[in-house]
């Protein structure tokens, strides 16, 4: 009887064992379990998981850990283990690269790195062998859901054409590198019965492209978009001996987009210094005694932006409140721009009328009209001051002044609820004669007259009152929960 027992808990011991076996085997080759859970994580990529809109981009120099997410983002849907999203069984979603070789090169490298063997019920080869689809072309994965379902990875290449990209129905599409705006365009009509999700992982290499314009500048106030720049720096488990060899090797137009992920041309940016994630920040209520002027670039035909300038105790100026509109007569906006001054309880002179900055040009009198803009401001109660220093340098030198972050924070904060300004901002490039471009610049404009009209704060951080850092400690507050919101 006993030797019966011993037998019976020596066979129990080797199931154990085994079953051990098993696991260690299936935690080794888990890679998905392994991601971003260790000691350093990539706060950026886990902030891009987090998000819950629909139509998310990684800008990112190389090595930054952009494809990484996009990939990770990928098999999480499939599976039905997204973290942070709901999951569903028999999802669809497309894998799109340039071309057929890089999708082998990396974007289905790194599907196949976080899928283990087991969880795949099938691959469709679109050349070369199942048994080994690293060294072909993949059509498709087939992925056991936990729900029972089976979900499906397709594998599409942008060299196909626009017409290959037609007919299916998709829970997300995973753009690995910009594609053209056709397939883009097509994708996002894929993804619409199912309200699925596009996102894109990318470097930007090819300039001021519709990316730029559709996602970056978002012209069309998509509010299912969102975005991050990633670069070299977010990546821990880059080393800064190599960060720093990379950098010295590159030029700087060069740099911004394969370290930063930044759009450029070879011109570059008027602003460099702005960042959104520092200079943007969600409205708070601004004290009455904050407030100081209104700017204004008229426009008709041309967008006219105004834009309401408050000015706290230690200098720091706020862009707390934009009217920015084209096709509309001098009516139009003077309604507008009051009921923002009711909104925000502006003040106002003891006959009820505000007063204003704006460009010189408003004084022109035209053959279509017997009275200037500045006039027909007047007439409305708006008291326009056309005593403004136009000079576009000694201008752009006293923005970046308070955009600049000499002692850890700028003098200059733009609301939320600006999405005008912030927009030209991002756009906002020199021009080959050594010149902004004259190109959606009106915002830009009337901040300079606003900027120039004022003395430069001095900053000094010996002296700041308990008042002014508690101020700088809500404004971090602020900025650090609009980024985390996505």
């Amino acid at each position: 009887m006993k030797e019966i027992l011993l037998a019976k808990m020596d066979e129990i011991l080797i199931k154990i064992r085994a079953i051990e076996r098993e696991q260690k085997k299936r935690a080794e080759s888990d890679m998905l379990a392994r991601y971003n859970t260790g000691r350093k994580k990539h706060k950026k990529q886990l902030a891009f998981h987090k998000c819950k809109k629909r139509n998310r981009w990684v800008f990112g120099g190389n090595r930054s850990g952009k494809t990484e997410c996009g990939a990770v983002e990928a098999v999480w849907m499939a599976r039905g283990t997204h973290p942070y999203r709901k999951n569903k069984k028999d999802v669809f979603g497309w894998v799109v690269s340039l071309t057929s070789q890089v999708q082998r090169d990396v974007a289905q490298q790194k599907i196949l790195h976080y899928l283990r063997p087991d969880w795949i019920e099938d691959i469709v080869m679109s050349s070369g062998r199942k048994d080994f689809p690293e060294g072909g072309v993949i059509d498709q994965i087939r992925i056991k859901n936990v729900f029972g379902g089976i979900s499906v990875i397709g594998f599409k290449s942008c060299d196909q054409g626009r017409e290959r990209f037609q007919g299916s129905s998709l829970d997300f599409v995973w753009f690995d590198e910009e594609p053209p705006q056709d397939i883009y365009e097509e994708c996002v009509m894929r993804v619409l019965d199912r309200r699925g999700d596009i996102f894109g992982t990318m470097t930007p290499l090819k300039g001021l492209t519709f990316v730029y314009e559709e996602i970056y500048l978002n012209r069309r106030g998509n509010r299912e978009i969102w975005y991050e720049f990633m670069e070299w720096a977010d990546n821990p488990f880059l080393s800064k001996k190599e960060i720093a060899a990379l950098t010295e090797s590159m030029d700087e137009t060069t740099l911004q987009s394969r370290r930063y992920g930044k759009f450029c041309t070879r011109e570059g940016l008027v602003y460099p210094e702005f960042d959104e994630s520092v200079h943007v920040i969600d409205p708070f209520p601004v004290p009455k005694e904050w407030q100081d002027n209104i700017s204004i670039d008229p426009g008709l035909k041309n967008p006219l932006s105004a834009h309401w300038y408050c000015t706290d105790f230690d200098g720091n100026v706020y862009v707390v409140a934009e009217h920015y509109a084209a096709g509309k007569d001098v009516d139009q906006h003077t309604e507008a721009i009051k009921r923002i001054c009711e909104k925000l309880d502006w003040k106002r002179d003891a006959k009820g009328r505000i007063s204003a900055l704006i460009d010189p040009a408003a004084g022109q009198r035209t053959l279509a009209s017997q009275k200037s803009v500045s006039e027909l401001f007047y007439e409305r109660d708006i008291l326009v001051d056309m005593r403004v220093n136009k000079d576009v340098f000694s201008g752009i030198a006293q923005v970046k002044s308070y955009l600049s972050r000499t002692n850890g924070t700028p003098n200059l904060y733009i609301f939320s609820n600006c999405p005008n300004m912030i927009r030209e901002f991002k756009g906002y490039f020199w021009g080959g004669d050594e010149s902004p471009v004259k190109r959606d610049d009106h915002a830009m404009d009337e901040l300079r007259y606003y900027l120039m009209s004022r003395p430069r704060p001095a900053k000094t951080e010996k002296h700041k009152s308990e008042i002014a850092l508690d101020k700088e400690r809500r404004i971090r507050r602020l900025r650090r929960s609009r980024h985390a919101g996505g």
